[in-house]
């Protein structure tokens, strides 16, 4: 049986940049992951980096680092994560509550600033002006998730890292000393898991016996070819629909429907946007969907036609472009913030898991796990503990 110090479960965005970090520090790790094309959360994210959105002393700190990070990750993986700034243009659709929605962005460390109409076209010309009844901005970091992601994994696997392209099927300790990993092909053992999965992240959990609360929405986004069509800014809604949505679907009471296939806990939304990539793909969304099966059934074409009708509304020119439709998971927390450390009763098992919010979070975060594992005393990692919804 192969030995590891470590086996991390998922090549993702989370996956690789927590087994970078490990692999700095000597240890041996093993990434597996049963698809060799990226495909999940990562492959299809908007890339945007909300560093001036950190409302409490943790997350402020988690923003600055995360900002310091990205902007030196691409000299020290040797890849062009293709990090710039930009401004981010939050919509207020005609119907919404400026003043409320103005006073929720007062708790950020830079609260976005409200523009009328005519100063949102200004920054983004393609923008609809009767679409939208004003706006808020902010400078907004961007990178390429894929260029950060094989950027990792390739600096992973010049540090001596191991890659093996099988599905996980089932996560065992052996008597808390070790965990035993099944796979489609193979069995590995390791001194410790990390579980970096994603949306996948909590069937797998289950299948090991193990209760957590973590949670996925269903997602889709529109990804066109590269188009001459510039955005100059990257355009999202001020409502910030999704983040409701996962509050509400995770509210005590709602709790037992997430363990029965079959079920929607609250209703779906969309959060009109849209980002651009350096190399002119553009990626449009994006519903969200909170259905209890990660197996649960989801119409693309039906998916499409709801994100042109809904980004007609606020960006015409982005309509009718050529696009695909593409479907991810997305986990996350009933706190918004992840879920970091060992799982109580399996102190072999770890999790890395419930970034939705948000990616600038995930390179100082990985950096903290792989410094608290290894004997350096941190302040952040603790309070993220799985734990911390037990008491």
């Amino acid at each position: 049986m192969n030995a590891y110090d470590w086996i991390v479960v998922g090549s993702g965005i989370t996956g690789s940049a927590l087994s970078y970090e490990l692999v700095k520090k000597g240890l041996k790790v093993l990434v597996l992951d049963p698809n060799p094309i990226l495909d999940g959360a990562t492959r299809y994210s908007y890339g945007g980096l909300a560093y001036w959105s950190g409302t409490t002393e943790l997350t402020r700190t988690l923003c600055q680092e995360g900002q310091q990070r990205h902007q030196i990750l691409s000299d020290e993986l040797s890849v062009n994560t293709q990090f710039r700034e930009l401004d981010l243009i939050l919509t207020l659709n005609p119907d919404a509550d400026r003043e409320l929605i103005a006073q929720q962005y007062q708790v950020f460390a830079t609260p976005p600033e409200l523009i009328t109409i005519q100063e949102a076209c200004e920054l983004e010309p393609l923008l609809n002006p009767h679409g939208i009844s004003g706006a808020f901005t902010v400078r907004h970091g961007h990178v390429s998730p894929e260029h950060l992601n094989n950027g990792y994994l390739q600096g992973f696997k010049r540090l001596g890292g191991t890659q093996i392209f099988d599905q996980v099927l089932q996560i065992s300790p052996i008597q808390n000393q070790a965990v035993q990993v099944t796979t489609h092909l193979d069995q590995y053992e390791a001194e410790n898991v990390a579980i970096c999965a994603g949306g996948l992240t909590r069937q797998l959990l289950k299948n090991a016996g193990i209760s957590l609360p973590i949670y996925f929405t269903h997602t889709e986004v529109l990804e066109t070819p590269p188009v001459d069509l510039k955005l100059r800014t990257i355009v999202m809604s001020a409502a910030m629909e999704r983040f409701q949505l996962e509050a509400q679907s995770t509210q005590p009471e709602l709790e037992p429907l997430w363990e029965k296939p079959g079920h929607e806990l609250t209703p779906s939304i969309i959060d009109r946007s849209a980002a651009q990539l350096l190399d002119g793909r553009i990626r449009i969304g994006q519903p969200s969907r909170t259905f209890s099966d990660i197996n649960a059934q989801v119409n693309l074409l039906e998916s499409e036609t709801f994100i042109r009708q809904e980004i007609a509304k606020i960006l015409p020119p982005l309509a009718n472009l050529p696009a695909t439709c593409y479907h991810c998971l997305v986990a996350f927390s009933s706190d918004s913030l992840p879920l970091i450390g060992s799982i109580a009763d399996f102190d072999k098992i770890h999790i890395f898991s419930g970034f939705s919010n948000p990616l600038v979070f995930i390179p100082p975060l990985a950096q903290r796990f792989a410094n608290f594992i290894t004997g350096q005393p941190d302040f952040i990692i603790p309070q993220l503990s799985p734990s911390r919804f037990s008491k």
